[in-house]
């Protein structure tokens, strides 16, 4: 398995409405975050703060400026220390991966799911909820 590229392929697929904040992220963001904040609505995440309408795309989601017009483009979070949970524990699967077309995942990790699924645990234990499996 390589390590993650910054393709944003899982945030621009899950960023549109398919991720939530627990109520606890949400109140954390309206006192100490109130950048975030601006962009929920009720328990919800993403709507814009103008408009209320909600948001195709996660709003925290960035392109990294090309050093090379040729090199495909790189994303951040400008959120990330403050990114909701859902953020933090993907991937937690490998056929999540696959399905999603992650660009960690390496041919010798099709060939023994169960190998690399370990690996990914290994990976992940630090983004994981304790007592995560």
């Amino acid at each position: 398995m390589k390590d993650c590229n910054q393709c944003g392929k899982c945030c621009i697929k899950y960023g549109g409405g398919d991720l939530c904040a627990t109520k606890e992220e949400i109140d954390l963001w309206e006192i100490f975050n109130p950048d975030i904040f601006e962009f929920v609505k009720g328990l919800e995440i993403w709507f814009d703060p103008k408009s209320g309408e909600k948001l195709s795309k996660c709003p925290f989601l960035e392109v990294e400026p090309k050093k090379n017009a040729t090199a495909p483009n790189k994303y951040t979070c400008s959120i990330y220390l403050d990114r909701p949970e859902d953020c933090r524990h993907y991937p937690s699967l490998i056929a999540e991966m696959v399905r999603d077309e992650c660009e960690m995942i390496e041919i010798v990790d099709l060939e023994n799911y169960k190998k690399a699924q370990k690996k990914l645990d290994l990976l992940m234990q630090d983004s994981r909820p304790a007592g995560y499996s």
